[in-house]
């Protein structure tokens, strides 16, 4: 956790109230948020339904990619409770890279991860067999998790219509796929989580769709 000097909060703060939206999914944006006390519900919307992707408190970041591209904002943002935040721009986003060498060597790290993401997420996209697609949205989590490459049996918080998401294809269809995997002992389905029993088993069909693929 880092918190910013006060005399940067009377130069750049601004505040919220519980329940306040703080930009919404796919309006503009140009500006990004750095909490420096509260937390910040961050919501995107599937279907009729609003779904919580990640709650965020003191320390964090958020909005920050519309510095680095110029699209609609992809999640909404609301504050949970009083949330106060140092809020930048493109306009002033110099001054805190030159005045806090601290956290802008932070905002780097995240850039850099943004950016790795989106291009891992690509990658998922660019495939065009459906069961490949959600092979490698499994290897994309695992690939973060500490323990992978040490243990083949592997457990995501997620649901089918996270997949479906990170696959950007109708969850019904993905739910097919997945049905699949279980009939196959390639995936264990549950309320709250999915299991992969063994990686490998995904990596290896992953790997083939893109061989076949060049």
């Amino acid at each position: 956790m880092m918190l910013l000097p006060e005399s940067l909060f009377e130069k750049f703060g601004k505040t919220f109230e519980p329940g306040q939206i703080i930009f919404c999914e796919f309006e503009p944006g140009n500006d990004f948020y750095f909490i420096q006390d509260g937390q910040v519900k961050i919501t995107k919307t599937f279907g009729q339904t609003q779904k919580t992707l990640d709650v965020l408190s003191v320390g964090d970041i958020f909005g920050e990619m519309a510095i680095l591209e110029e699209e609609p904002r992809s999640a909404s943002a609301i504050a949970v409770d009083t949330v106060k935040t140092l809020h930048f721009n493109r306009a002033n986003f110099d001054t805190l890279m030159n005045g806090n060498p601290q956290l802008a060597h932070r905002l780097l790290v995240i850039f850099s991860k943004r950016i790795y993401d989106a291009k891992r997420r690509l990658q998922i996209l660019l495939l065009e067999d459906l069961q490949a697609k959600v092979a490698d949205v499994f290897l994309m989590l695992a690939e973060k998790d500490p323990n992978y490459g040490k243990l083949n049996n592997m457990v995501f918080n997620i649901s089918v219509d996270d997949v479906a998401n990170w696959c950007g294809q109708p969850t019904h269809e993905v739910q097919r796929v997945i049905s699949q995997f279980v009939k196959q002992g390639k995936v264990e389905l549950f309320a709250d989580r999915i299991v992969v029993p063994n990686i490998n088993d995904l990596g290896r069909i992953v790997a083939a769709k893109r061989k076949s693929n060049q």
